[in-house]
């Protein structure tokens, strides 16, 4: 499932639509398509792992799901798009293997835009908060919780709780106030530095536990284990990275 990083990269390459009017829309979505014929794009936005294109009026969201992709100003071979945008002169935008849905109501009315970990309004304090208020929950839930961390994917929970030296099975409400507070920061951190890797196309070379097999600070066997509510795939090292529990 692409991550925040991922879609922070389609905005911005998709930031060239801004200010454009679609002149067809076709795909194998369920959406009314017409609706779209002839209206200007006023904004690309992204929430997490949302894309936002913004109409007046609606606006549409994107979600990649597991294994969404898209092209821009170019086709998939042999695929059928689940929704394509074409604009003047050619220019297109197309998806595929994803969930397109309207959104009637202003995002701002729909979003949490300090809940992004990417985002400038990004609100540090609130996520504390949040976890404060989910004291039984595992780390490794807490981190994919889009409420709190909105943009976090799987890659970034293990990289980060490696990162931070704390087991994926400790509860929120048992980590040390300086651990509660560095699972913030790294969150976000991490999330910047994946962006970074991603556009330098180097992102796999930096991974340190995620898909890896030993420790690179103990040497020894990680443990792969599909853990907590989500049942997302952990890589973890049982020497390093401590368990907190009540």
């Amino acid at each position: 499932m692409p991550e925040g990083p991922s879609i922070q990269i389609l905005r911005e390459a998709a930031t060239q639509f801004a200010g454009k009017t679609v002149v067809r829309a076709s795909g194998n979505s369920s959406i009314d398509m017409v609706r779209l014929v002839g209206r200007r794009v006023v904004a690309v936005r992204s929430w997490g792992k949302h894309f936002l294109i913004e109409f007046v009026g609606f606006s549409l969201r994107i979600h990649l799901l597991m294994f969404g992709s898209y092209r821009i100003n170019e086709g998939k071979d042999g695929a059928v798009p689940r929704l394509s945008l074409r604009f003047a002169g050619g220019e297109e935008l197309n998806f595929y293997t994803c969930s397109v849905r309207y959104i009637e109501e202003p995002l701002d009315a729909v979003y949490d835009w300090g809940a992004d970990v990417l985002s400038d309004a990004w609100d540090a304090a609130a996520a504390r908060k949040k976890l404060r208020a989910m004291p039984d929950t595992l780390v490794c839930d807490a981190l994919l919780d889009q409420t709190v961390f909105s943009g976090v994917g799987n890659i970034i929970k293990n990289e980060v709780l490696f990162r931070i030296r704390v087991h994926p099975l400790s509860t929120v409400g048992a980590l040390p106030a300086t651990k509660l507070r560095e699972l913030v920061v790294q969150a976000r951190q991490y999330s910047f530095d994946f962006l970074e890797w991603k556009k330098a196309f180097v992102l796999r070379q930096h991974w340190l536990a995620h898909t890896k097999r030993i420790c690179p600070r103990c040497d020894i066997p990680f443990v792969k284990a599909h853990l907590g509510k989500t049942q997302r795939r952990s890589f973890f090292c049982e020497n390093c990275q401590r368990r907190y529990e009540a």
